[in-house]
């Protein structure tokens, strides 16, 4: 049996008829730049997320980028962030002139560390951008109380996390904004690069909606100079027939991870993923931990699964951010983790069948 860490196809074919439909209607038009669908989208993520303003963008990558310049980040400012996540959190702080301040994680969660954040802050310190990684949302309630106390920005990247929850509050509505990635392997996924930025605060998305625009709110009135950073047409019309489906997708991804737990407890050389108190984990990524990783992957390999690592080298360790002189001692979870972590198939389409086989397939590596 051949089973893929993501199964797009199998998604694509399950809506087939509404999407082929919403992309001819984009094709029929020949409007591929701002586009009704756009709007259409953007009201749409807006109403399920219970947010005032949502701003379509090119990527999640952007997105943040965006936010940090928007609120007026730049040289000689720094921004604390993970030192655990995809490098897109840190590049768009030094993209602003800023430097990026990583913290190690939290031994349970793989998110940020909230009891080592007040002691990487300085005058200097600006925001704090912590990731809800893998689905799991890092504390953000002590996250908050820290930013509140300091008087910092809080944005929340929420680039994995759709619709996961704290305290019944989603993930992206602690913070001034939340930034989250369509990348198409993610839980909401576009079919191809796509991004929003969500937020209360009206000068803050109007901002943010001018600067993705080349500087703009109309064509030709140009008040600042910006970047071209636009949802296009084809990919609102993808998001507008997914978002339909989201919320199912999202609970299927909690009982395919119920699943993995149950059958998977009782190996004891592997560490599943926790769910915090309180807390909706929305399951982009189902990541377990052991020390035999590298041969646990070679060996699913073998048997037709395909697996990933999320992430193989920490943040402060990559070859990138050498300049800045650490050494994996100074983040020794992240450091560690890095060469423990592995990721199994998890997507809401996935058959009971193939989690069991997922699951004997690790049974029969360590010979249970």
């Amino acid at each position: 049996m051949n089973i893929p860490f993501v199964d797009l196809k199998t998604q694509y074919l399950s809506i087939k008829q509404e999407i082929d439909k919403a992309i001819f209607e984009v094709l029929n038009d020949a409007n591929f730049i701002g586009g009704e669908q756009i709007g259409d989208f953007e009201s749409k993520f807006a109403s399920l997320y219970g947010v005032k303003h949502v701003i379509g963008v090119a990527n999640g990558t952007d997105a943040i980028y965006i936010v940090l310049k928007m609120l007026g980040i730049g040289v000689g400012d720094e921004v604390i962030t993970t030192a655990s996540s995809w490098i897109s959190t840190a590049e768009t702080i030094t993209q602003t002139g800023a430097k990026p301040i990583f913290v190690d994680i939290d031994p349970e969660t793989y998110t940020i560390n909230p009891g080592l954040i007040e002691e990487k802050i300085t005058k200097r310190t600006k925001a704090i951008i912590p990731v809800h990684l893998y689905g799991q949302m890092a504390d953000i309630v002590a996250i908050k109380n820290i930013c509140d106390k300091h008087n910092l920005y809080l944005i929340e990247d929420c680039a994995q996390s759709h619709f996961s929850e704290e305290k019944g509050r989603l993930a992206g509505r602690y913070g001034v904004a939340g930034t989250f990635s369509f990348y198409p392997g993610k839980n909401l996924g576009a079919y191809g690069d796509a991004g929003c930025i969500i937020t209360d605060d009206d000068l803050l998305a109007e901002k943010c909606r001018m600067f993705a625009n080349h500087g703009a709110l109309k064509k030709h009135e140009h008040q600042i100079e910006g970047i071209n950073s636009r949802l296009d047409t084809l990919q609102a019309a993808v998001l507008n027939v997914k978002a339909n489906y989201i919320i199912n997708w999202t609970n299927s991804r909690i009982s395919n991870a119920t699943f993995y737990n149950t059958t998977l407890k009782n190996v004891e050389e592997i560490t599943l993923p926790i769910v915090r108190n309180n807390t909706k984990h929305t399951f982009h990524l189902y990541v377990i931990r052991t020390k035999k990783r590298d041969a646990l992957k070679e060996h699913l390999r073998s048997m037709g699964i395909q697996t990933a690592i999320h992430y193989p080298t920490a943040l402060p360790n990559l070859t990138a951010y050498k300049y800045l002189g650490h050494s994996r001692d100074d983040y020794p979870v992240a450091s560690r983790y890095q060469d423990e972590i592995i990721s199994i198939p998890m997507y809401p389409e996935i058959s009971k069948e193939q989690m069991e086989y997922v699951c004997n397939g690790i049974k029969s590596f360590f010979k249970l």
